[in-house]
């Protein structure tokens, strides 16, 4: 046991008050009691329990050891004050005590409060009760060892005390002062999000507290987590371009099986017809592009343009894939899908990688028209002949030309006909009936070459992938999680310039397993469209 008496006289007419509290932990059992006079003198008592106990055992032999040092000091008068609810009103007789193990505590306070003439006993928060919590903490650690108090002793002088402040000495000699846990919330508030706060990352957060004067021991770690968790910062940071999941490939497995959808424009100048769009579908096998250009893009003309050049002239396809765009998700374009059994399926909004084999033919087509057109008005006239050149040229990912994949040979081109080449002389030669076998042996031949394109586009996608892969990080959502949403550009906000990049939060309603997720408001009410993880990041509180 430790007691350390202050000078001045123990026995005073009125009353005295006394403080305790225990501790139990991991690291020990310990009690602490402060005795406080009349006059404010304080008489602390400190013990460390050598037996294993609980919280309220501890909390109990707090008690005793402070009432016995006022009995021993023929205290008579006494007001007990503990931050203990359970202690304090088992001892005022409003709660019963149960516990077999706290009922001899109880009944050895009952008999030593006969010692005095009036004692009374009083709950108090724990905020109120720092030094008995203090005394308590410390009498339940272990004994520093020689090296522990060498080490306490060298961290200890880096610190000025001045009267009641403590001081922190820097390297160079300057002092900042420490400040309590209250006082740092504050500063805290001020310097990030303050009238003149910058709403800096953490570690520079910390260097500004540094220069204005301040320490504490847990600064750069408090100031990195305000920082991480302040709504503004979180809402206008940066977007986000690292993708958080592995590339997932599509594959059609035969000609004309999957197409793909989209729409270019509007074009601007028109063309001299009055167009302004070209609407695209390529198939995934072969890369075979079809187009046409529009003045509208409507639901009917996508809708004659699915039936006349897509369905009559290569099949029913198995599936489409579209964006989300209203001229594509319409009433028409799902009564033409219902009535040939087509699966619609639609990409996430402005994530154009995930219909990327039509956005790639959009761009070549877009070079090749650009480079083709003479008056920029004449472009819906180059525009098939733009289509001619792309079919007819090797696609890297297939290894082969869309028009061999499609006919089984490759087109004659208008240069062998002006200059004849050798394949046009050697068909010359040819009379019908030799011909004729020539193209059968080539059409017998063409599952080969298919076959052969697969295999390319295969090797082609795991290059693309490994490629891809080597730049994505790890980002797992689930359900509960808190979230923001990337504001897309579609989206009307008013805040114009000075727009954030991200929205919410948002709650996880459901994660799927390819990064897909569906999202819900905090008042529970379901996002309509699903949203992959690449367009979100996590919310923190």
């Amino acid at each position: 046991m430790y007691v350390a008496i202050a000078e001045g006289d123990m026995h005073e007419d009125h009353s005295w008050k006394l403080n305790f509290d225990g501790a139990s932990n991991a690291v020990g059992n310990g009690v602490g009691a402060v005795l406080i006079s009349p006059n404010g003198y304080h008489y602390p008592f400190t013990c460390k329990l050598d037996f294993d106990c609980t919280n309220n055992m501890a909390e109990y032999e707090a008690c005793i050891i402070g009432i016995r040092a006022a009995i021993d000091h023929e205290i008579k008068v006494l007001e007990v004050y503990g931050d203990s609810a359970l202690v304090i009103y088992q001892l005022k007789s409003e709660w019963e005590t149960r516990d077999p193990k706290l009922i001899s505590y109880r009944k050895l306070i009952l008999e030593l409060i006969e010692e005095f003439d009036d004692i009374t006993f009083h709950y108090l928060p724990r905020d109120e009760n720092q030094m008995a919590n203090a005394l308590a903490t410390l009498a339940s650690m272990i004994k520093a060892t020689e090296n522990d108090k060498r080490t306490l002793r060298r961290l200890a002088s880096d610190y000025v005390l001045d009267g009641e402040v403590l001081y922190k000495k820097r390297k160079d000699q300057v002092l900042l002062r420490c400040v309590d846990v209250v006082e740092a919330k504050k500063i805290l508030e001020e310097v990030h999000d303050g009238v003149c706060g910058t709403h800096a990352n953490g570690f520079t957060m910390a260097r500004q507290i540094m220069r204005f004067g301040y320490y504490w021991s847990t600064m750069q770690g408090d100031c990195i987590n305000y920082a991480k968790k302040c709504h503004k910062c979180q809402i206008y940071g940066d977007k986000i371009h690292v993708p958080p999941s592995p590339l997932y490939v599509m594959t059609s497995p035969w000609p004309f099986s999957m197409w793909g959808m989209d729409v270019i424009g509007p074009i601007s100048p028109k063309a001299s017809n009055g167009h302004r769009f070209i609407f695209m579908v390529i198939d995934y096998f072969t890369k075979w592009v079809e187009a046409a250009s529009y003045a509208n893009v409507t639901k009917s003309a996508v809708s004659k343009f699915l039936k006349k050049k897509i369905v009559c002239r290569y099949g029913m396809p198995e599936r489409i894939v579209t964006d989300n765009a209203l001229n594509l998700n319409n009433s028409a374009i799902e009564k033409v899908c219902s009535w040939f059994n087509i699966k619609h399926h639609n990409s996430s909004p402005y994530r154009p990688k995930m219909n990327g084999a039509i956005e790639a033919a959009n761009k070549n087509i877009k070079k090749i028209v650009g480079k083709m057109a003479e008056t920029y008005k004449d472009w819906h006239e180059k525009l098939p002949f733009a289509l001619y050149a792309y079919r007819t040229s090797v696609r890297t990912s297939t290894g082969a030309t869309p028009f061999s994949l499609v006919y089984g040979m490759e087109a004659v081109l208008p240069i062998e006909v002006e200059i004849t080449s050798l394949r046009v002389l050697s068909e010359l030669k040819l009379d019908e009936a030799e011909w004729i076998q020539y193209r059968y042996d080539q059409l017998n031949l063409i599952e080969e070459k298919r076959l052969k394109a697969i295999r390319n586009g295969q090797m082609y996608q795991r290059r693309m992938m490994r490629a891809y892969n080597k730049k994505f990080r790890p980002k797992v959502f689930h359900e509960g999680d808190l979230v923001l949403k990337k504001i897309l550009p579609m989206q009307k906000y008013f805040r114009g310039k000075w727009m954030p990049n991200w929205e919410g939060p948002y709650v996880v309603k459901k994660a799927f397993s390819r990064g897909a997720l569906i999202l819900a408001e905090m008042d529970g009410k379901s996002l309509p469209n699903p949203i992959n993880s690449d367009s979100i990041k996590r919310y923190f509180t």
